[in-house]
Protein backbone atom coordinates (compact mmCIF):
# COMPACT_ATOMS: atom_id res chain seq x y z
CA UNK A 1 0.00 0.00 0.00
CA UNK A 2 1.45 3.69 -1.00
CA UNK A 3 1.77 5.92 1.91
CA UNK A 4 0.65 9.52 0.61
CA UNK A 5 0.73 12.35 2.46
CA UNK A 6 -2.96 12.67 3.22
CA UNK A 7 -2.88 9.05 4.84
CA UNK A 8 0.29 9.76 6.67
CA UNK A 9 -1.24 12.92 8.23
CA UNK A 10 -4.49 10.87 8.87
CA UNK A 11 -2.29 8.59 10.86
CA UNK A 12 -0.51 11.20 12.88
CA UNK A 13 -3.79 12.99 13.77
CA UNK A 14 -5.58 9.62 14.92
CA UNK A 15 -2.60 8.65 16.99
CA UNK A 16 -3.49 9.16 20.54
CA UNK A 17 0.32 9.44 21.81
CA UNK A 18 1.90 11.74 20.07
CA UNK A 19 2.55 15.36 21.91
CA UNK A 20 0.59 17.14 19.31
CA UNK A 21 -2.64 15.37 19.79
CA UNK A 22 -3.12 15.98 23.73
CA UNK A 23 -5.10 18.34 25.10
CA UNK A 24 -2.96 18.10 28.06
CA UNK A 25 -0.24 19.74 26.65
CA UNK A 26 -1.64 22.05 24.97
CA UNK A 27 -3.70 23.58 28.13
CA UNK A 28 -0.32 23.25 29.32
CA UNK A 29 1.81 25.02 26.82
CA UNK A 30 -1.15 27.77 26.61
CA UNK A 31 -1.17 28.06 30.64
CA UNK A 32 2.58 28.68 30.92
CA UNK A 33 2.91 31.08 27.47
CA UNK A 34 -0.24 33.16 28.84
CA UNK A 35 1.68 33.35 32.36
CA UNK A 36 4.93 34.08 30.49
CA UNK A 37 3.02 36.64 28.90
CA UNK A 38 1.90 38.84 31.79
CA UNK A 39 5.28 38.54 33.33
CA UNK A 40 7.36 42.16 32.07
CA UNK A 41 3.58 43.80 33.06
CA UNK A 42 3.11 42.61 36.58
CA UNK A 43 6.90 42.99 37.24
CA UNK A 44 6.44 46.76 36.00
CA UNK A 45 3.76 46.76 38.87
CA UNK A 46 5.81 44.60 41.59
CA UNK A 47 3.93 41.58 41.47
CA UNK A 48 4.27 37.70 40.64
CA UNK A 49 1.57 36.20 38.70
CA UNK A 50 0.05 34.28 41.41
CA UNK A 51 0.37 37.45 43.72
CA UNK A 52 -2.20 39.51 40.46
CA UNK A 53 -4.49 36.28 40.62
CA UNK A 54 -5.14 37.25 44.63
CA UNK A 55 -5.32 40.72 44.20
CA UNK A 56 -8.12 39.95 41.59
CA UNK A 57 -10.10 38.16 43.58
CA UNK A 58 -9.63 41.17 46.75
CA UNK A 59 -10.46 43.84 44.27
CA UNK A 60 -13.62 41.54 43.15
CA UNK A 61 -14.82 41.20 46.83
CA UNK A 62 -12.54 42.33 49.89
CA UNK A 63 -12.50 41.24 53.38
CA UNK A 64 -12.89 37.43 52.66
CA UNK A 65 -11.17 34.25 54.09
CA UNK A 66 -7.44 32.84 52.97
CA UNK A 67 -9.90 29.49 52.18
CA UNK A 68 -12.37 31.39 50.42
CA UNK A 69 -9.34 32.91 48.31
CA UNK A 70 -7.80 29.63 47.90
CA UNK A 71 -11.67 27.88 46.69
CA UNK A 72 -11.49 30.69 44.27
CA UNK A 73 -8.09 30.27 43.04
CA UNK A 74 -8.07 26.55 43.47
CA UNK A 75 -5.39 26.52 45.80
CA UNK A 76 -4.21 25.26 49.52
CA UNK A 77 -3.45 26.89 51.93
CA UNK A 78 -0.06 25.77 51.80
CA UNK A 79 0.34 27.22 48.32
CA UNK A 80 -1.57 30.16 48.88
CA UNK A 81 -0.08 31.51 52.42
CA UNK A 82 3.63 32.45 51.25
CA UNK A 83 1.96 34.58 48.49
CA UNK A 84 -0.21 36.18 50.95
CA UNK A 85 2.86 36.90 53.48
CA UNK A 86 4.72 38.47 50.68
CA UNK A 87 2.06 41.05 49.43
CA UNK A 88 1.39 41.68 53.30
CA UNK A 89 5.13 42.44 53.08
CA UNK A 90 4.68 45.17 49.79
CA UNK A 91 2.08 46.43 51.42
CA UNK A 92 -1.11 45.28 49.54
CA UNK A 93 -2.95 43.67 52.03
CA UNK A 94 -3.26 43.01 55.63
CA UNK A 95 -4.07 39.10 57.17
CA UNK A 96 -6.15 39.26 60.50
CA UNK A 97 -8.01 36.54 62.68
CA UNK A 98 -11.39 36.77 62.25
CA UNK A 99 -13.21 38.11 65.92
CA UNK A 100 -16.14 35.95 64.73
CA UNK A 101 -13.50 32.49 64.38
CA UNK A 102 -9.91 32.92 65.51
CA UNK A 103 -9.45 29.56 63.64
CA UNK A 104 -10.08 31.99 60.35
CA UNK A 105 -7.93 34.84 58.68
CA UNK A 106 -9.13 37.25 56.96
CA UNK A 107 -7.81 38.85 54.00
CA UNK A 108 -7.88 42.70 53.42
CA UNK A 109 -6.99 45.32 50.98
CA UNK A 110 -4.69 47.67 52.21
CA UNK A 111 -5.11 51.57 50.33
CA UNK A 112 -2.12 50.96 48.52
CA UNK A 113 -3.34 47.34 47.31
CA UNK A 114 -6.86 49.09 46.62
CA UNK A 115 -4.99 51.44 44.17
CA UNK A 116 -3.24 49.01 42.07
CA UNK A 117 -6.33 47.95 40.76
CA UNK A 118 -6.64 51.03 38.40
CA UNK A 119 -3.06 50.39 37.30
CA UNK A 120 -3.67 46.78 36.91
CA UNK A 121 -6.05 47.57 34.27
CA UNK A 122 -3.23 48.05 31.41
CA UNK A 123 -1.93 44.91 32.38
CA UNK A 124 -4.53 42.70 31.10
CA UNK A 125 -5.49 44.35 28.11
CA UNK A 126 -1.86 44.74 27.44
CA UNK A 127 -1.62 40.74 26.96
CA UNK A 128 -5.22 40.95 25.47
CA UNK A 129 -3.29 42.94 22.48
CA UNK A 130 -0.86 39.76 21.93
CA UNK A 131 -3.85 37.45 21.21
CA UNK A 132 -5.67 39.20 18.67
CA UNK A 133 -8.49 37.71 19.89
CA UNK A 134 -12.30 39.76 20.08
CA UNK A 135 -14.04 39.87 23.69
CA UNK A 136 -16.54 37.55 22.50
CA UNK A 137 -13.57 35.21 20.96
CA UNK A 138 -12.51 35.10 24.45
CA UNK A 139 -15.31 34.82 26.41
CA UNK A 140 -16.03 31.52 23.97
CA UNK A 141 -12.40 30.67 25.20
CA UNK A 142 -13.48 31.33 28.57
CA UNK A 143 -16.29 29.08 28.44
CA UNK A 144 -14.63 26.38 27.17
CA UNK A 145 -11.96 26.51 29.72
CA UNK A 146 -14.41 26.63 32.32
CA UNK A 147 -16.56 23.63 30.97
CA UNK A 148 -13.32 21.54 30.84
CA UNK A 149 -12.39 22.81 34.47
CA UNK A 150 -15.76 21.95 35.76
CA UNK A 151 -16.15 18.29 34.56
CA UNK A 152 -12.15 17.80 35.71
CA UNK A 153 -13.07 18.75 39.20
CA UNK A 154 -16.28 16.17 39.63
CA UNK A 155 -15.86 14.67 43.13
CA UNK A 156 -13.43 17.47 44.38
Amino acid sequence: MAYTADTLEAERESDPLLLDNQLCYALYAAAHRMTKSYRPFLERLGLTYPQYLVLLVLWEQDGVTVSEIGRRLRLDSGTLTPVLKRLESAGFLLRTRRQSDEREVEIALTPKGSALRSEAVSVRESVMCQLELSEPEIRALRKDLSLVIDRLSVGE
